[in-house]
């Protein structure tokens, strides 16, 4: 119940981007999983060809997120939505129709390009429609997220009853609604003039050290949120000799999500910093790879009580998987604007995304690497030694670059210094009375009162004219409004300059 009411209390932009979000995975999750199969087995392809057709998939879209990031914030979110969502609904329909090589090659390509396109895009509109509740926003896109990614299996499982046509143009169709539904619904928003060049935007961003450094930090995260997908499944699959096991990983952590995240964020949200939260959070997932550790190479149990207290360990692993990645991520998103300038929010998702897409590739190669070794050798530990030095490598990232203080601060979070106006407003603000410089006078000589009361009133200067001096100090409800500006500190980020911060969390 708490989150249908958070949901309400967002816009009818942000609340769609929610429903589209479970749209997105529910339709990319009953389609991509049972791919490789539909390729080697229904159309009998050899595996090297296999990896081709998954491999172009996946490189059209972790490579190419920065192009959706720039196309995000140079011509606006809500028409890269569309567009990304209008792309993946040909990409699924050439899966259904079909069957040879260039036009499945085809339809990788436009499906990765899509999910290139509305990633970054649809996170750069959220974060800007949110203002000042990222955190929870982005705690209930995680929610719609994973109900999705749970959903997504099981209608593909029922679906390729009948056949994996069925189950692709099922995906094109629910893309096909949301596309409509975002060009009917979504606001449109002005987007001003950029001007930079797009290879300047990326400079800026790539040159900024404290974010990449804080993006390369998160690389442990998306390293072991995938073994959801990998590593998990196949050692429930082992653990409890059923192959359905797998499904109850994502139903644990589906149930958990939907009635912990809101409450997790809401309360960490208001104690103590977002980074500090973050490390907690990774150091929590890293945890997770503990319980199945403790068990991992016992032989297939016997019975069906043996099989399910032989599942516990997993389940539980997963679950703080889980846990650890609802804490973290949401404040993790929220943080990402705050590095640079609000006109390159889709650009910084983009580039944190490229990261984050090489981190999945590289990761799942080494567990990979380390579950054929441990098999080989006897070493069944060594895949979850792997994750878990990953989670506590990324933990103690972020904690050293919360120590250094080259973390931005969200406005309005805890720790948050108190915000000044934006640049332009700042020269108009009154100077205040201590600064106010009065003429000499001849000693003796009266102020003269009479000669100010009877002069005629300054004459109202534009708003437009910092230059001009403010005749006067500010009454107190304007020096409490000029306090609160949200976009104050980000302002003084910028006015401080890189030499500020030797991490370049000034910029």
């Amino acid at each position: 119940m708490k989150t249908w009411r958070a949901m309400r209390g967002f816009p009818l932009a942000i609340r769609l981007l929610l429903v589209n979000q479970l749209g997105v995975n529910t339709g990319f999750y009953l389609l991509i999983p049972y791919l490789a199969t539909h390729l080697s087995e229904d159309l009998g392809m050899s595996a090297a060809v296999v990896g081709i057709v998954l491999g172009v998939r996946n490189l059209s879209q972790q490579g190419l997120f920065i192009i959706g990031g720039s196309a995000a914030d140079r011509l606006g979110a809500r028409g890269v939505i569309i567009a990304g969502c209008g792309l993946r609904t040909l990409g699924f329909a050439l899966f259904a129709l079909g069957d040879g090589l260039p036009v499945l090659l085809a339809a990788s390509v436009l499906s990765g390009l899509a999910g290139a396109l509305f990633n970054p895009a649809v996170r750069a509109y959220l974060a800007q429609e949110a203002g000042e509740r990222k955190a929870e926003a982005f705690a209930l896109f995680n929610v719609f997220a994973t109900t999705g990614a749970l959903v997504g299996p099981l209608l593909g499982s029922a679906l390729l009853l009948v056949d994996f046509r069925a189950s692709a143009l099922t995906a094109a169709a629910i893309f096909a609604l949301l596309t409509a539904a975002q060009a009917v619904v979504l606001p449109a928003r002005p987007v001003p003039p950029a001007r930079t060049s797009v290879l300047g935007d990326w400079r800026e961003v790539v040159s900024h050290r404290a974010f990449l450094a804080f993006s390369l930090a998160m690389v442990g995260m998306f390293a072991m949120e995938n073994q959801l997908y990998l590593l998990l499944p196949d050692s429930a699959r082992r653990a409890s000799g059923w192959e359905g096991a797998a499904g109850l990983v994502f139903l644990v952590g589906t149930v958990a999500n939907l009635a912990l995240q809101m409450r997790i964020t809401g309360r960490l949200g208001q104690r103590g910093a977002r980074p500090r939260w973050i490390a907690c959070g990774l150091a929590v997932m890293s945890l997770g790879f503990v319980p199945p550790l403790v068990v991992a190479g016992r032989g297939a149990p016997e019975g069906a009580l043996a099989a399910g207290l032989a599942l516990l360990p997993v389940l539980a692993g997963a679950l703080l998987l889980y846990l650890g990645a609802m804490v973290a991520q949401p404040f993790v998103m929220e943080l990402i604007p705050q590095f640079g300038r609000a006109h390159l929010t889709g650009t910084y998702f983009g580039v944190f995304y490229v990261v984050s897409g090489i981190a999945a590739a590289l990761g799942n190669t080494a567990v990979g690497w380390a579950m054929d070794a441990g098999e080989r050798g006897g070493a069944h530990w060594l895949p979850w030694v792997c994750c878990l030095g990953f989670g506590l490598a990324s933990a103690s990232g972020v904690a050293w670059l919360h120590r250094l203080r080259a973390l931005p601060t969200p406005a309005g979070g805890p720790g948050a210094p108190a915000a000044e106006p934006p640049d332009a407003t700042r020269a108009e603000r009154p100077a205040a009375p201590h600064a106010t410089a009065s003429p000499k006078r001849p000693a003796g000589q009266a102020a003269p009162h009479a000669d100010r009361a009877n002069a005629p009133a300054p004459a109202r200067r534009p708003a437009t004219d910092p230059a001009t001096p403010a005749p006067a100090a500010p009454t107190p409800a304007r020096r409490s409004a000029t306090r609160a500006h949200p976009a104050g500190a980000a302002a003084r980020r910028r006015a401080a300059g890189p030499s500020d911060d030797p991490t370049g969390a000034a910029r």
